[in-house]
């Protein structure tokens, strides 16, 4: 083998330039985001539904609220908790996370998701 040296050095520079993007970043996790909720959330202790609920699930909740109003004209949710909430996204949740910077785009952010609500809802005016 006559350019087995060339062909080792080859595969080490190819193994060192796929590898360096984690190298790089090795310890320099982001940091967890924190979101920001009005007094008016704080003071209710919990959202329509229980917060790890609404974590994992609140796209699928307004999916289906989305659905529901526009579909069915059924505009009124019972939560697991038995209170009855409005269906709307500017109405009953930006009332409470009246922030999107401060609450909605930090996870957003965060996890590198791009919400489409704002392509056909008011995006909320933030304040300073």
């Amino acid at each position: 083998m006559y350019d087995g040296v060339k062909i080792i050095i080859g595969i080490i520079i190819f193994l060192v330039l796929l590898l360096f993007p984690a190298w790089y970043q090795v310890g320099k996790a982001a940091k967890v985001p924190d979101p920001k909720l009005a007094e008016k959330a704080l003071k209710a202790e919990q959202c329509v539904e229980p917060k790890l609920f609404m974590k994992t699930q609140h796209m699928k909740l307004l999916d289906e609220w989305r659905d529901e109003v526009v579909r069915s004209a059924d505009r009124y949710y019972q939560s697991s908790s038995g209170k009855t909430y409005y269906k709307s996204l500017q109405v009953t949740c930006m009332d409470c996370h009246s922030s999107k910077k401060e609450f909605c785009d930090q996870c957003h952010d965060y996890l590198g998701v791009v919400p489409y609500c704002w392509d056909c809802h008011i995006e909320p005016k933030e304040n300073g």
